[in-house]
């Protein structure tokens, strides 16, 4: 890219929106150019429970359209990557003092029939004394429900949207934030500035705001407009320990507060806990656990498992800020809705603006196919949806059935390690292969930063997934750092930060990486 090139579309955010977006547009034929301030997904999309769900509690708050939504799109996307999203089967022990067996029943049912499923079994009701998911938990506990969702790599998904879209032909700058666009001629001129404090002008015939807990500062600072939403920005944070049990289902838990907490399987030798929902009035991209979340989630697990812990079994922990949609009258951070709003701004003869208000990561696709759709309503836009039916990459696995896919990667490389061949699969589905490149062997992997993390695939990572740091491989492209031993993360984060800073992209990279753009 040059300064003054031109593009159909400029999409703000690089967050699950902002990508889907990117990939929607580029896939119909828009030229189009995606930045992001900071890495993909290092914020709100980074920092989910990582489900692929339609939210079962939301049928309390009468959300019925939103569920079905997300219930429809569950199925889609679990078929669309079945390397990183895959059934999960979830356990409710039944408190008869929080809400009664019948209305557990009928929401299972409304869940189980609001929106078609092939891939995902029904709901039933569990003998909590004779199934395994009643073994960790205290002896009053004797019934439960059973349901199924979905889980999810967040981040990866963003990446992978990301990727898509710049095999399309979009192209994707990150650490490259907006500093302002004007109309001017019936199409926009905007500034970026790069994060060596660079600028470069481009020219866009439309602009997706889809900067999440940015989209109100976004609009104010940089574009000079208002807007009929708004978003109220709630803190949700998670806690991980180790392993709490040992069966491969997930728990959904019941507060006296009407608040629901998950218990789910997590990195093999972990439990993901969480989470809380605090009202959040600073900067979204400075955000943490407090003391009270923490203590709130281990009383919460506690009335529930025979094995109590305390915040000092706590091994790693993540917050993110969620933009809800505001609403008048919910005062509950738990009762605002997920559901999101589009607003366009389209006047005759004015460059369009398309805002993303709120959202949830199950209904992204969806969410960015009603944006393209409402932008072709004001530009060219030369073809209709189709990411319902295109499989992300990696995800062109037969059948949609990791197992045997996973089981004929591993046989064909049998030099792996089992477990590497495992992440390589479960990462990268039907593109592993080009991250081992030529390689036969594990020392033409190159160096060994830490167990299973090869020279080569961070090459892979760099050129091709806009990674340019230690907390980039570690904690979004993987969560690699989640299993490195306390005394060596340091050293290994250092590590690889000075191999990115002595090996910067090469020259065959993507033309549309953040230091070549």
């Amino acid at each position: 890219m040059t300064q003054g090139s031109r593009y159909d579309l400029l999409v703000v955010g690089g967050g699950i929106n902002g990508a889907g977006i990117a990939r929607d547009a580029a896939g119909r034929g828009l030229s189009v150019l995606l930045v992001e301030q900071h890495d993909l997904a290092s914020h709100t999309s980074s920092s989910s429970t990582k489900l692929i769900h339609g939210g079962l509690r939301y049928l309390e708050y009468k959300e019925f359209g939103l569920v079905r939504k997300a219930l429809q799109e569950r199925e889609t996307l679990l078929r669309a990557a079945p390397h990183i999203m895959w059934p999960l089967r979830f356990v409710m022990p039944h408190m008869p003092n929080l809400r009664p067996a019948w209305l557990i029943r009928a929401g299972l049912f409304l869940y189980d029939h609001l929106a078609r499923r092939e891939l995902l079994a029904g709901s039933r009701g569990i003998d909590m004394r004779r199934h395994p998911a009643g073994a960790p938990l205290v002896d009053s506990i004797s019934r439960g429900f059973v349901y199924s969702d979905g889980w999810v790599d967040d981040a990866r998904l963003v990446v992978l949207n990301a990727l898509d879209a710049c095999e399309r032909g979009a192209t994707v700058l990150t650490r490259t934030k907006l500093t302002s666009a004007v109309r001017a001629g019936g199409e926009w001129h905007a500034q970026l500035q790069r994060a060596d404090g660079s600028t470069i002008d481009v020219r866009a015939g439309a602009i997706a705001n889809a900067a999440g807990p940015w989209v109100g500062q976004l609009l104010h600072d940089a574009l000079g407009r208002g807007a009929h939403h708004g978003v109220r920005l709630v803190k949700g944070s998670h806690i991980v320990t180790r392993r709490l049990f040992d069966h491969d289902h997930a728990y959904i838990f019941q507060n006296p507060d009407k608040r629901i907490i998950f218990a789910i399987p997590y990195e093999r030798e972990f439990t993901l806990i969480g989470t809380t929902d605090v009202e959040y009035h600073g900067d979204p991209s400075v955000v943490a656990i407090d003391e009270d979340e923490t203590r709130y989630l281990c009383e919460s697990i506690n009335r529930y498992f025979k094995k109590k812990i305390t915040p000092s079994d706590v091994c790693w922990t993540y917050s993110g800020v969620r933009p809800l949609l505001e609403e008048e009258g919910a005062d509950n951070p738990s009762a605002v809705t997920r559901d999101y709003r589009l607003e366009l701004d389209a006047d005759a003869g004015v460059a369009p603006l398309l805002s993303v208000f709120g959202g949830k990561i199950t209904t992204f696709r969806k969410l960015a196919e009603e944006a393209v759709d409402r932008l072709a309503s004001v530009i060219p836009v030369a073809k209709g949806p189709w990411t319902a039916r295109v499989p992300l990459p990696g995800g062109d696995i037969a059948h949609a059935k990791f197992e045997p896919f996973a089981t004929k990667f591993a046989n064909e490389h049998p030099w792996l390690p089992a477990d590497v061949a495992r992440r390589y699969a479960r990462a990268y589905g039907t593109r592993a292969s080009k991250v081992l490149g030529a390689a036969t062997s594990l020392a033409e992997l190159g160096h060994e930063f830490a167990p299973g993390l090869f020279e080569q695939e961070l090459r892979y990572l760099r050129d091709v997934e806009w990674a340019r740091d230690a907390q980039d491989v570690l904690w979004r492209r993987s969560k690699l750092g989640l299993h490195l031993k306390a005394g060596t993360k340091e050293e290994v984060t250092r590590e690889i930060d000075v191999w990115f800073a002595r090996s910067p992209v090469s020259s065959s990279a993507r033309a549309s990486s953040a230091l070549t753009g």
